[in-house]
């Protein structure tokens, strides 16, 4: 039968010879080949990151697009169907009306929450 465990005699035999500034020389250049594939692992990394940033910004921007005319075809759609019951320049009031009162509560909404972001990043506990 053969003996399967492996033997690490030789490896051992020939680190036993080596001195202190050897093993300092040794572990400098492990140093140096480490430093040099995490340069290249983060390079590779940060290629990665820039290339899929541009990709995934451009399918935002073409969602936001989209968005944008379906808001559009909602709006048009919305005042041709109260046309019938308002008229089209009562139905046309009606809709931007709307619009901009939820414009104007969604700013409303933004303007404290930034107030109140900076009351609190300040540090600062009036207004």
């Amino acid at each position: 039968m053969q003996d399967t465990t492996p033997t690490l005699a030789p490896a051992a035999e020939h680190y036993k010879n080596l001195s202190l500034a050897q093993d300092l020389r040794q572990l400098a250049d492990d140093a140096k080949v480490f430093a040099q594939a995490e340069l290249a692992f983060q390079k590779s990394r940060a290629a990665y990151v820039g290339s899929e940033t541009r990709t995934i910004v451009m399918l935002l921007v073409v969602a936001a697009v989209l968005v944008f005319f379906a808001v559009m075809a909602f709006v048009v759609g919305t005042v041709i169907a109260l046309g019938p019951l308002l008229g089209l320049w009562g139905a046309m009031a009606v809709v931007t009306l709307v619009l901009l009162a939820l414009a104007a509560f969604g700013a409303w909404s933004a303007r404290a929450r930034l107030r109140r972001m900076l009351r609190i990043a300040g540090g600062s506990q009036g207004d």
